[in-house]
């Protein structure tokens, strides 16, 4: 049985609640990730995602330079532990239809974050993996009812935004 501290990502970037909202943003853009948790020390006290942002802050008004990630935050947050089975997180992440888990040591703290792209490239099924793949797929290709974007210096195409996301 494969527990969690054999497939998750070590070495997570957090911030503090204290942080902007719009280095949340830029530290997103630079890691090309979706959420960041949130930390007092090294205590898991929140997480913040992309959309958080969007639905949280820009839509209430809350984008600017001051906005900190307190007030936009998810607080209660569903966490995992490192010596977890990878079943057990996923069949957790499946019923709540969570993308990705803060991984906690004993004493609570944050040792890593486990995804739904790490559990699909530990699986040894290959429909399962494929199936665990394509959820956790970012590709625009993938984002139903959504308008090409463009990207810097591009042509617009599928072939140039994938260009640019690669790494």
């Amino acid at each position: 049985m494969k527990t969690v501290s054999q497939i998750m990502t070590r070495g997570v970037s957090a911030l503090a609640p204290t942080d902007s909202v719009v280095r949340a943003a830029q530290l997103m853009e630079e890691l090309d990730v979706g959420a960041v948790p949130v930390c007092e020390g090294d205590i898991l006290v929140g997480m913040v995602t992309d959309r958080d942002i969007v639905v949280r802050g820009v839509a209430q008004g809350l984008g600017g330079q001051g906005a900190k990630l307190s007030e936009i935050m998810s607080r209660e947050v569903r966490s995992c532990r490192e010596d977890e089975s990878v079943d057990d997180v996923l069949n957790t992440m499946s019923i709540h239809q969570i993308r990705r888990m803060p991984v906690l040591d004993r004493q609570q703290h944050l040792v890593g974050i486990v995804s739904l792209g790490d559990i699909a490239a530990s699986v040894r099924n290959q429909h399962v993996a494929e199936s665990l793949g394509e959820i956790s797929e970012t590709s625009e290709k993938h984002r139903a009812g959504m308008l090409p974007v463009k990207s810097k210096g591009g042509d617009g195409s599928a072939a140039s935004r994938s260009a640019g996301r690669q790494g």
